[in-house]
């Protein structure tokens, strides 16, 4: 067997799909199937139920693909040695990131991390917290920016910030009256909300300390998976929507006089960096994370700039 005929099966693992995983892997999908045959002829075993859509892989191709895994990581864990001997932050890193997260963070830690690193180049990738969690688990990235204690086996979790929340009232709203803000003054009733699947609205339901189904029914229900989306609403319908404290950072002078902050202990999220237990890449990621904690650090309120800013990610 050959290192490719195991990533063409991992492949086709992850995508559930002869084409697609062809396509991933920049050969043609006759090309793909033939070698993974090779590879079924050469274990003596079938790995995948061909009759089944999605493509499933058998009880047997399930613990050989788990190992055909572990055997690329190290190979590719080869590499990593190599850079880290000569201190090289060069490569490839794929990240996900959060909606609620990446358009704030990443126009601000894009432009220093390409001055400082020409080498490096990041791919990111927009999912939900659920879709990052997937992904690596299966290898399709290196390490994920999340905003909940969520994990799973084999991973590992390290807090990068705090993040505050704010709220952003409507023109005409009473509340702009207030300099601080006690979260038990919103009513749920009155919030503009992103949809279920992501962790910020389960958060500002927190936030409100109240439950989504005891408040009236508005006139008007809509839930949006974009905070901008909601930020419009509020500007043309009045009501309230919360904000991660970033956000404020790209609204224009008008709309930033109707940020509040909240009285302390004010609500906020924390900012995780996930990745797997025996992870690659751990100068890149701890390339990264340096450059994100110190191009945010000016912008957070003190003292929330970051958590163990210095620490190295070897845990």
């Amino acid at each position: 067997m050959t290192l490719t005929q195991l990533a063409y099966a991992v492949a086709v693992d992850t995508y559930r799909h002869f084409g697609r995983a062809a396509e991933h892997c920049h050969v043609s999908q006759p090309t793909l199937s033939m070698q993974l045959q090779k590879l079924e002829e050469e274990l003596g075993v079938q790995l995948f139920d061909r009759s089944r859509k999605p493509i499933l892989p058998t009880p047997i191709g399930e613990r050989i693909l788990a190992q055909a895994r572990v055997i690329l990581r190290e190979c590719e864990r080869l590499y990593e040695l190599l850079n880290e001997d000569l201190e090289a932050v060069r490569g490839e890193l794929k990240l996900g990131v959060i909606p609620t997260l990446s358009p704030y963070l990443l126009p601000l830690v894009t432009r220093p991390l390409q001055e400082r690193y020409p080498e490096l180049t990041v791919q990111v990738e927009e999912l939900t917290t659920e879709q990052i969690l997937e992904a690596l688990a299966t290898d399709r990235l290196d390490a994920g920016l999340i905003a909940t204690e969520e994990g799973r086996p084999g991973l590992r979790r390290r807090a990068l910030f705090r993040e505050p929340f704010v709220a952003y009232l409507g023109a005409d709203h009473p509340l702009l009256a207030e300099t601080r803000l006690d979260p038990s003054r919103l009513r749920l009733e009155e919030l503009w909300l992103l949809r279920e699947g992501h962790c910020f609205r389960d958060q500002v339901l927190q936030v409100c300390s109240r439950r989504e189904e005891a408040s009236p029914a508005p006139q008007l229900r809509f839930e949006s998976g974009n905070l901008e989306t909601l930020r419009l609403l509020v500007d043309r319908l009045g009501g309230v929507t919360l904000l991660p404290f970033l956000a404020t950072h790209y609204l224009p002078a008008e709309a930033r006089e109707r940020v509040r902050h909240f009285r302390e202990p004010a609500p906020h999220r924390t900012i995780y960096l996930i990745y797997a237990r025996a992870h690659l890449k751990r100068t890149l990621l701890d390339a990264y994370v340096a450059v994100l904690q110190e191009s945010i650090r000016p912008l957070l309120p003190q003292p929330n700039a970051a958590i163990d800013a210095l620490a190295p990610i070897n845990s």
